[in-house]
């Protein structure tokens, strides 16, 4: 399966840091069998729109990184609420909630989570902790998931 990582950051974009919650995201999603494709774009949401719209003509999965705060240009909620079909709520709320038990800084993501057509989306933090965090408590659940959305036969749903 192929999954995406998109890196949401202006000052990785300029080159002035270095993408490490996004490296941490490839490396887990390699971990788990994905061909992982990486992308990096700025804090725009027109450039985030059309990557996530882009990715999930390729991937079953996209991970972004980034964008997620309470920063006037955290826009990343934004442009993927622009393109997806359906929200996944209960996913964003249980990475918040592990994220609130960690950190106050928890309370600060308005990451979100959804389908666009057969992929995927789910919001992480910038931080690589966050990223880190974010993927152990989607990754429990993540091929479940993404059989649902394939509308394939399940241990729950057999055809």
């Amino acid at each position: 399966m192929k999954a995406a990582v998109l890196t949401v950051s202006d000052r990785v974009t300029a080159g002035i840091y270095e993408d490490r919650g996004g490296e941490i995201l490839a490396s887990l999603l390699a971990e788990d069998g994905f061909e992982v494709e990486r992308r990096v774009v700025p804090d725009e949401l027109e450039e985030i729109e059309a990557a996530i719209v882009e990715l999930s003509d390729q991937a079953t999965l996209i991970l972004t990184t980034g964008g997620t705060g309470l920063a006037p240009r955290d826009v990343t909620p934004e442009a993927t609420e622009l393109v997806i079909d359906r929200q996944a709520p209960g996913i964003a709320q249980a990475i918040r909630a592990d994220a609130i038990a960690k950190t106050p800084h928890g309370l600060l993501t308005r990451g979100i989570a959804g389908i666009r057509g057969r992929t995927l989306i789910v919001n992480l933090p910038g931080s690589p902790g966050g990223c880190k965090d974010g993927y152990a408590v989607l990754r429990p659940a993540l091929g479940h998931a993404l059989e649902l959305i394939a509308d394939e036969p399940t241990e729950h749903r057999q055809t």
